[in-house]
């Protein structure tokens, strides 16, 4: 098995673990499965905060509008009623007028914080830094987590304009949003490796050699963004511990050429009266220990 570095820009993604004889068309797929997978649980999770502190969403016709604009209009909210939270709710007010401010009560919230929480931990970036790779099945899991905690607490389920229904039955609509950008579709995504574009009817061992045992860095990328930035030649551990490197090695020198200046006075080259002494025999008389 091999281990792949994943990033997208410079920014660290994933380890992932795979094969030599890997086509790079397939491998394209999984890596891209797991990307958009992650980037759908933090979707998911930004919601589920919401839902916590302020119910489930408005239907888009009331969405947006005031108070008195729905009252003027007379618009009803027919899921307000269908949807209720298991163990009741309390009224918190949405500021920006999303949610219908229902809030979940205390336990049911806990629920919900616990498990959006750990569906977050199970596929974090922070994952890179402790050398554990991620697979699509845990990004699966972690989705299935969230999906039965939300059964839990809203058993009748949520509204189907809801964001978090939308995510999770696969019927989200990210027109007109940053999160459509952020996504990588298989069609157009592109691996790169050392400043190479891996090529779909290629496999792995064409561009890593036959050594199973490598850790290396592969970019993610969309077509028509060209080439990733390399990768330093030093990682920002190395650098720093050259810089120091480099600093004690200065302050040493430093230290020797002030020695030097001094210490070379006490040498028996610098002693001007040497040379007489050899030729009258008494270079080697100490004459402390003589007359002390």
């Amino acid at each position: 098995m091999v281990l792949l570095h994943v990033k997208r820009s410079d920014q660290s993604q994933f380890l992932y673990d795979t094969k030599l004889d890997k086509t790079i068309e397939g491998l394209t797929h999984e890596i891209v499965n797991i990307f958009n997978g992650r980037l759908k649980i933090g979707r998911i999770a930004a919601e589920v905060d919401e839902l916590i502190k302020y119910g489930p969403m408005y239907p888009p016709e009331i969405l947006g509008l005031t108070e008195e604009q729905v009252e003027e209009l007379k618009l009803v909210d027919p899921w307000e009623e269908k949807v209720t939270p298991s163990g009741g709710w309390v009224f918190n007010k949405d500021p920006i007028g999303r949610r219908n401010g229902r809030q979940p009560n205390a336990k049911m919230g806990e629920i919900l914080q616990k498990t959006v929480d750990e569906s977050r931990s199970m596929i974090s970036k922070k994952l890179v830094e402790s050398n554990t790779t991620l697979t699509y099945q845990t990004v699966q899991r972690a989705l299935d987590n969230i999906r039965g905690a939300v059964t839990i607490v809203y058993p009748m389920g949520l509204p189907p304009h809801d964001n978090i229904y939308m995510e999770l039955t696969n019927t989200e609509d990210l027109s007109g949003t940053q999160a459509l950008n952020e996504i990588v579709e298989p069609a157009t995504a592109q691996l790169w490796f050392a400043g190479h574009q891996m090529y779909p009817d290629k496999h792995l061992f064409d561009y890593l050699g036959r050594n199973d045992k490598s850790k290396v860095v592969i970019k993610l990328a969309k077509n028509g963004e060209g080439a990733p930035g390399r990768e330093p030649i030093l990682s920002e551990q190395e650098r720093k511990h050259l810089m120091a490197q480099q600093y004690r090695r200065q302050e040493e020198l430093k230290n020797l050429e002030k020695d030097d200046e001094d210490q070379y006075l006490n040498s028996k080259w610098a002693d001007s009266g040497n040379l007489k002494r050899q030729l009258h025999g008494l270079d080697k008389v100490d004459f402390r220990s003589k007359f002390c």
